[in-house]
């Protein structure tokens, strides 16, 4: 049986790692979060609303993610949210799917929708937000949450971010796989 998880929401501090406008670049923390999960044998499920497939993709461009990467359910269409990664449809109604309990949701869902023999993934990470170019459920272009959950916390990160519609979800992916790091290492 799984402890209760702890729920936490961080509010932005900035970005710390983000692509030029117009993307393609490499998040260079990508390798050594491969490693770290490598290393002390755990794996990651990744659930993406906003940037469509990119945290996935940057994670398995990583030679040796496929020991530690379970997978990715891009869930772009709100009803997709509920009906894979078990988001709660009354909250999607009330608050929208730019919201950090919605992301929260879908960490932990997705830790679960991709386990492997019963076990689920050790981490599951998720993406919501606004990429734009118009507004969301009253969310300006920019307003992201980002997801990171274990067995034993659940978190939300609040980010606002600026750019066009790829810089903006070229910078979740950076900022999202940089706050896992930080939260592997350091537990914060």
């Amino acid at each position: 049986m799984e402890a209760q998880p702890h729920h936490g929401v961080t509010q932005p501090d900035g970005p710390t790692d983000t692509a030029p406008p117009g993307g393609g670049a490499v998040v260079p923390v990508a390798p050594g979060l491969i490693a770290e999960l490598t290393a002390r044998g755990e794996t990651v499920a990744v659930a993406e609303s906003l940037t469509g497939g990119l945290v996935v993709a940057t994670l398995v461009d990583v030679a040796g993610a496929s020991a530690v990467v379970r997978g990715g359910v891009v869930a772009y269409a709100t009803p997709v949210k509920t009906s894979l990664l078990g988001v709660d449809p009354e909250l999607l109604a009330t608050e929208g799917a730019v919201d950090p309990e919605v992301a929260r949701q879908m960490a932990s869902g997705v830790r679960t929708a991709l386990a492997v023999d019963g076990e689920p993934a050790t981490w599951g990470i998720s993406t919501t937000g606004v990429a734009g170019p118009d507004p969301q459920d009253g969310k300006p272009v920019g307003t992201v949450f980002v997801g990171i959950a274990s067995a034993e916390r659940v978190d939300a990160v609040e980010l606002h971010l600026d750019g066009d519609r790829d810089a903006i979800r070229h910078a979740t992916v950076s900022e999202l796989l940089a706050r896992m790091s930080t939260r592997i290492r350091t537990g914060e």
